[in-house]
């Protein structure tokens, strides 16, 4: 997987912001002045500019210069922003990352890691395995549980023992509490980090075949 990394640019001190403006615009405030001055030289003398109507146009030019430099000033913000993004969401490479959900990924050979918790304990507590498409491929009985976070190793297989192929799966974890009431544990995304791409100014990180949201990162561990 490929990682595009922001554009980085460089700007010249020589480079002010009225140069940007008239690139972006066509025009900048000198520009705006020169005409306004040759306004001034070519009036009739006999029915002079208004000076209301002059305070007007130098009050608008300040109007759209101000609101040019609070855009341009926005721009640098989220572009400063986007690149802290970036940097952020990169340095997770190869590392033991949890996150919100409950997608669990497997990549055809190696045991997946389901984390669940739950606040209170669970009697006949059941793990179910459902594929991309919504079908249950296999129910694993987890038995009692206790109070905490905990994790399974899913070697893969369903419910017959066949190996499944490559991808992500959701998986849910419920069980009956004290009252008899059937309960939920709370479930997250777990495992080693190895890669990140970026869609519409978010950031997303890889786990295998997983690929969750930078934003729904709870927790980063060394590999």
């Amino acid at each position: 997987m490929s990682t595009q990394i922001g554009d980085v640019t460089t700007t010249s001190a020589t480079y002010s912001a009225a140069d940007d403006m008239k690139q972006k615009l066509g025009m900048n405030k000198d520009d705006f002045l020169k005409l306004f001055i040759a306004q001034l030289q070519h009036q009739d003398p006999l029915a002079p500019q208004d000076p209301a109507a002059m305070l007007q146009q130098l009050a608008q030019l300040t109007q759209v210069e101000q609101s040019y430099n609070a855009t341009n000033t926005l721009e640098k913000m989220l572009n400063a922003q986007n690149n802290s993004l970036t940097m952020g969401a990169v340095s997770l490479i190869g590392k033991q990352v949890t996150a919100d959900g409950n997608l669990i990924g497997f990549n055809g050979t190696d045991p997946a890691t389901a984390t669940y918790q739950t606040g209170t304990a669970l009697a006949d507590a059941k793990m179910t395995i459902a594929n991309g498409a919504g079908q249950t491929v296999r129910i694993i009985e987890l038995g009692n549980i206790e109070p905490g976070t905990a994790k399974y190793q899913w070697d893969g297989k369903d419910g017959q023992g066949n190996q499944l192929p490559e991808g992500a799966y959701v998986f849910y974890v419920s069980g009956m509490d004290a009252l008899g009431n059937q309960r939920q544990a709370a479930t997250a995304t777990s495992g080693k980090a190895d890669g990140v791409s970026f869609h519409n100014g978010d950031a997303y990180v890889s786990i295998g075949p997983v690929v969750i949201p930078f934003s729904s990162v709870v927790t980063v561990k060394e590999s």
